[in-house]
């Protein structure tokens, strides 16, 4: 009955998305509409059912030719890509991989999964990731229903906590409760903090099924990680090459691992580096030992553009 309500939610999404989005804009002459756009959206409110919260989001149109304009052909439809933020919101990450998705003719929808839920720090972001699948499976109604965009060709990045809803959206327990009929196309997945997948050792992640990190009967569609060998939270690759290494034989080989050498979390943010204590950190050892551990973060230039490339490779040969 959770899951039945939840879709019928979703489908609300739908029905109020010419209420919620404005596709007109006065600069764009007839028959076009903007290339880059401000919308918004309800999510069901796993925290409190009583209270849908409104999502906003980017979305942003290809533009073709070498000057950027304002406005695309409105009867074109595109491939899209939702792309998650991690623990600390919106950042640098988000505009990074849209500029080469769209160059490389695929839509975007970044949205704030944050905002909506007063959000301000990693000390007050909620318990665990399931709170947000929902955000994810509303965003693909969203697009699904989208005049410009392509139903049935669209994928998921996220990075970090959206890297374990890309991760978790891909199993069929949770496409079935938050997103109904609706699959996401294809799933990049990154540093999704490999460990916790099936992981019931730790009592913040048992039973995996109801805590949101199940990843066993995947949905079908191409599955992508990428880790750095520095990663802080799986202290390595080894978790993320397990994962994929167990769930492929009965899966039809789906899921790929791609290591970075020398990484750390979050390489591909081009921002100045910092350090912030997460219980999740050093495999969850807090949940055992109640000492909070340290995750770094720090860019890697090279390996971030390295990886920008490679995800636009993933989506170009998955979704077109």
């Amino acid at each position: 009955m959770r899951a039945r309500v939840t879709f019928t939610a979703l489908m609300g999404v739908v029905l109020a998305f010419f209420c919620t989005t404005s596709l007109a804009d006065e600069d764009c002459r007839q028959g076009a509409v903007p290339a880059l756009s401000f919308v918004q959206f309800q999510v069901p409110n796993l925290a409190a059912p009583a209270t849908p919260l409104t999502v906003k989001g980017k979305l942003s149109l290809p533009v073709h030719g070498k000057e950027r304009a304002r406005c695309v052909n409105a009867h074109r439809k595109w491939p899209a890509v939702l792309i998650l933020h991690g623990s600390v919101g919106v950042d640098s990450r988000g505009d990074f991989y849209e500029e080469a998705l769209n160059n490389a003719g695929i839509a975007t929808l970044q949205i704030d999964m944050w905002e909506a839920r007063g959000v301000t720090s990693l000390q007050n972001r909620p318990a665990a990731p399931i709170v947000t699948y929902p955000d994810a499976f509303a965003a693909l109604a969203f697009l699904t229903a989208h005049p410009n965009i392509e139903a049935g060709h669209i994928g998921v990045l996220g990075f970090s906590w959206g890297g374990a809803i890309s991760l978790a959206s891909a199993e069929q327990l949770y496409a079935k409760t938050f997103g109904g009929g609706l699959r996401f196309a294809a799933h990049v997945a990154n540093y999704p903090v490999c460990y916790a997948a099936n992981n019931a050792s730790i009592p913040a992640l048992n039973p995996p099924a109801q805590k949101g990190t199940q990843f066993l009967n995947l949905t079908g569609a191409p599955v992508l990680i990428q880790i750095g060998s520095n990663d802080d939270y799986d202290n390595g690759t080894q978790p993320c090459l397990a994962l994929a290494a167990s769930v492929n034989p009965s899966n039809n080989n789906v899921v790929q691992v791609a290591e970075y050498p020398n990484a750390f979390h979050a390489w591909d943010r081009l921002m100045i580096p910092v350090t912030a204590l997460d219980p999740f950190a050093n495999r969850g050892s807090f949940f055992l030992d109640g000492q909070l551990r340290a995750v770094r973060i720090v860019p890697d230039v090279e390996q971030a553009y390295e990886s920008r490339e490679r995800v636009a490779r993933f989506f170009r040969q998955h979704l077109r």
